[in-house]
């Protein structure tokens, strides 16, 4: 089904896709799960040959956003760099935050406290247990695929796809940026943003198993001949195939 829902601002015509519900827990939430061995049974689509293929992935400038641009946006990100494409990443978060020596000691650091920073404190408060709950393997990753986490409402950039990793970090997004347009910080171009959730698990397994669901949606998205009149169609698809519940919103810059 999918719903047609007029901004408040009346700058963006939003669009929710949602597939029919399979049964989840009392509040009405559904569940999906994918193992770590469906995953590696995932067969990303054939490119498309020549020229064709190259410019649409030059064309497709993709942001990929969760909560501190430390986990499941950097792991879809490293992703989808090595398959070409034209990808940033960012959080939407008031804080950095890392797991800690117990669950309400987090490490907690501004955007735009580096990777190798955050590396270093880790490694330097208890080498062996950031290296045993894969911290440090996620941070040194991180320092080789960019600088520092970035947050979202501070960029610059506009973006053609934005993939959020849960809904909560979808609303933060929708939110920043229908009042960007309404404050006129974008200045009106006709042309089409598609946001775009996916809830994936903050854990590292599911981050990897996320990473491989986005960089295949991507690769459905960009093979499009018409994207903005096709993704209704492709997104309902995409859905049916890997029983993920996706939102969807199409936004006028």
């Amino acid at each position: 089904m999918v719903i047609s829902i007029i901004s408040p601002f009346g700058y963006a015509v939003l669009f929710l896709s949602s597939p029919k519900m399979h049964p989840g827990n009392d509040n009405g939430d559904s569940h999906y799960s994918v193992t770590k061995s469906a995953a590696s049974k995932f067969g990303i689509p054939r490119p498309l040959s020549g020229k064709m293929q190259a410019n649409r992935k030059d064309e497709l400038k993709i942001a990929v956003i969760c909560s501190s641009n430390m986990n499941r946006s950097m792991e879809a990100h490293a992703f989808l760099a090595k398959k070409g494409y034209n990808v940033e990443s960012f959080g939407t978060g008031d804080k950095v935050k890392l797991p800690g020596s117990a669950p309400d000691k987090p490490n907690v650091y501004d955007f735009g406290t580096t990777y190798e920073y955050i590396y270093q404190d880790l490694l330097t408060k208890d080498k062996n247990m950031y290296t045993q709950n894969g911290l440090l393997h996620m941070l040194d990753r991180n320092r080789r695929i960019k600088p520092k986490p970035e947050k979202f409402q501070l960029s610059k950039s506009t973006f053609s796809l934005i993939i959020t990793c849960e809904e909560r970090v979808y609303d933060q997004a929708l939110d920043h940026l229908d009042t960007s347009i309404y404050n006129g910080v974008w200045k009106p171009k006709n042309t089409a943003l598609h946001l775009v959730n996916i809830d994936i698990q903050d854990n590292h397994e599911e981050a990897t198993i996320g990473a491989f669901l986005i960089t295949e949606l991507v690769a459905i998205l960009s093979s499009a001949d018409d994207l903005d009149n096709e993704i209704d169609e492709l997104l309902l698809e995409f859905e049916s195939k890997h029983e993920r519940q996706l939102l969807h919103s199409i936004m006028w810059q």
